[in-house]
């Protein structure tokens, strides 16, 4: 009977373990299995009883113990629903409930405490963080190596952007994820050498997983995935060229202490991966808006004109043709500090106050780790210079900044993002950022946060034919990549022919996309701060109902849904403001898509607004009435787009 007993006990003990090793998401089909397996915390995710993330490995290597290795996982963890909602005009949905199950998984490394795991799972959502504790008398650390990772079952195909290399690019700027998607490519790669740039999109199984990171700020640096040969992709910090070598390439955080979220999106269609707003779900705001901030739409000649024209004649033609389209707003890009002057600026200010039309300007980042030359230069990397020149904004009514060339994901780099954020918003200034990294959570975290570039964007439009032939490519691409995690900023949606001053014929790149398929793009794109790609001459030589339709575009909304698409083929979303929906749809394939688009947010027999392309690109608009048994069928051509408002 006693050996009977004792096996029952361990029975009970064995079964009581595992049941406490797994968490399971609100709805129950997300689960996530926790381990230590021989010494060694490990996870695996299954998504309908389908294994989605095969056992992984966990822990942090630091200067005050290996946590990776030699643990001993606690039979009790710590289990809690979370239940929250909030409101947040900038992202896709404004306003969101969150519900998920919290379970803090606690190891041991020689009988003390070491390491916690904190796993969150929603419905198609998880993320996992770790809490470090003091060992003897330490009381801080650096992490010297993240061990999470990320095995891949069998037959995965990736959506991945390589990492470039530090200290190259324009005027040695990158890394500034930048680089091209390598799309339905196998696993066992590591891009260029250097991994890939978040977020990271898998094809697994049948369905779609996505990775990223949110709740980085000046306490830890930012992270890539690192490619592997057997389909496993681990955490790597930033590389030690990045920044001209300032800085850290291992970030330092107090004991106990606690790193950002590793975000996991699982879906058996692509709909989750739209719709997530798990970037926005895990983080706080880090302090109160000084005032209550205005997203906006813009115009900005440098997209079009370039750098000689950064003028005082052009700008103040920009500001009458924002005030012409009802946008409250102008990017005053590169080089106004010697090409206008700051006497000048103040009294284009002054004259886009009158027209309500407010000043956004250009900065560069830094003095030192670089070598872009367009100014101002060295007035944001110090504190009482860059709040010294805030207070002079302030004092003529500039309403934001957008700040270049940061080249680093190093812990003091993104100590510089957030001091300047953070003093931007004591004087009333937005900030939008290019050259940069990936915005992780950045628009709940920092109410003054407007949007980031941190995608190959439509500079490169202007550049090359070849990012022209390749636009409809990217824009089906970044729609269920890049933009699904953070605002974009994008500045697109041109609706010249030629990407030049005066719209000429056979002068720099031409534009392969139909004006349907650039208005769809201001749908498909979120960002809730947008400068577009337009200028003063499309008022008459663009069509009528093109530019109606861009000056009544939202650039916030209150609701995504995913219709159609496949990553760099085709992408088809719904977007909602107030009661209106926005159907976009584009067409990167050579072959016309064909669809017939079921849209149950739409009531049978309503009258919808359809814009559509010909063969030959050419857009016309007509009214159509929705049944909901046949759907509304489409035709779009390659390079193509679609439209249907209500």
């Amino acid at each position: 009977m006693n050996i009977k007993f004792s096996i029952c006990l361990l029975l009970v003990s064995f079964f009581k373990l595992n049941a406490q090793s797994v968490v399971k998401s609100p709805d129950g089909k997300l689960a996530v299995s926790v381990s230590a397996d021989n010494g060694m915390p490990q996870y695996s995710v299954t998504y309908n009883e389908k294994t989605f993330i095969e056992k992984s490995p966990l822990g942090l290597k630091t200067n005050a113990g290996d946590f990776s290795s030699g643990l001993a996982l606690q039979a009790n963890s710590i289990q809690n629903k979370v239940d929250e909602s909030y409101q947040l005009r900038n992202i896709k949905k404004s306003s969101v409930h969150y519900t998920a199950n919290e379970a803090v998984f606690s190891f041991t490394k020689e009988g003390r405490p070491a390491l916690d795991v904190i796993f969150r799972v929603s419905n198609n959502n998880l993320a996992f963080k770790y809490k470090a504790y003091p060992q003897k008398e330490t009381l801080s650390c650096v992490v010297q190596e993240e061990a999470s990772g990320f095995l891949m079952p069998k037959g995965t195909t990736t959506f991945l952007c390589p990492q470039s290399n530090p200290m190259t690019g324009f005027a040695r700027t990158g890394p500034s994820y930048e680089t091209s998607y390598m799309l339905d490519d196998a696993v066992g790669k590591n891009g260029w050498g250097n991994g890939y740039t978040f977020p990271c999109l898998f094809k697994v199984n049948g369905g779609w997983v996505l990775i990223s990171e949110t709740g980085v700020d000046g306490g830890y640096c930012a992270s890539r995935l690192i490619g592997h040969e057997n389909g496993l992709y681990s955490i790597g910090f930033p590389m030690p060229g990045e920044n001209n070598g300032n800085g850290t390439t291992s970030p330092g955080i107090p004991l106990p202490g606690e790193t950002p979220w590793r975000t996991i999106t699982i879906g058996e269609t692509l709909a989750p991966i739209v719709e997530t707003t798990i970037p926005f779900d895990l983080v706080k705001p880090k302090y109160e808006a000084s005032k209550e901030y205005q997203y906006t739409k813009g115009t900005w000649s440098w997209i079009i004109k370039m750098d000689n024209n950064t003028t005082f004649p052009v700008q103040k033609q920009y500001i009458d043709f924002s005030a012409a389209m009802g946008y409250e707003t102008i990017l005053v890009d590169a080089l106004w500090d010697t090409q206008i002057g700051r006497d000048k600026i103040e009294e284009l200010a002054a004259y886009g106050a009158q027209k309500g039309v407010g000043l956004y300007l250009w900065y560069n980042s830094n003095g030192y780790w670089n070598d872009a030359p367009q100014g101002p230069r060295g007035l944001m990397d110090n504190a009482a210079i860059r709040r010294k020149e805030m207070a002079w904004m302030k004092s003529i009514g500039i309403k934001g900044i957008k700040v270049d060339f940061f080249g680093g994901d190093k812990q003091v780099t993104m100590k510089l993002y957030e001091d300047i954020l953070t003093d931007a918003n004591e004087f009333g200034i937005m900030v939008i950022f290019h050259g940069c990294t990936l915005p992780r959570g950045w628009e709940r975290m920092y109410p003054n946060y407007a949007s980031s570039e941190a995608v190959l964007a439509s500079e490169n439009l202007h550049f090359g034919q070849q990012s022209c032939d390749n636009e409809a490519i990217n824009a089906a691409a970044h729609t269920f990549i890049r933009n699904a995690v953070g605002s974009m900023d994008f500045g697109g949606s041109a609706l010249n022919k030629y990407y030049n001053s005066d719209n000429i014929p056979n002068k720099g790149s031409k534009r392969m996309t139909s004006d349907v398929f650039a208005l769809a793009a201001s749908v498909l794109f979120q960002s809730g701060v947008q400068h577009f790609a337009l200028a003063p001459n499309n008022l008459y030589d663009a069509p009528d109902w093109a530019i109606k339709f861009m000056k009544e575009v939202p650039t916030v909304w209150d609701e995504v849904r995913f219709l159609e698409g496949y990553p760099g083929k085709y992408a088809v979303l719904a977007r909602r403001k107030g009661a209106k929906w926005y159907i976009a749809g584009i067409n990167a394939q050579k072959e016309p898509l064909e669809l017939k688009l079921k849209l149950p947010m739409i009531s049978e027999g309503t009258t919808l607004r359809y814009y559509q392309d010909d063969e030959l690109l050419n857009g016309k608009i007509m009214d159509i009435k929705y049944r909901s048994k046949i759907g509304v069928p489409i035709k779009v051509p390659c390079n193509g787009g679609v439209l249907l408002t209500n």
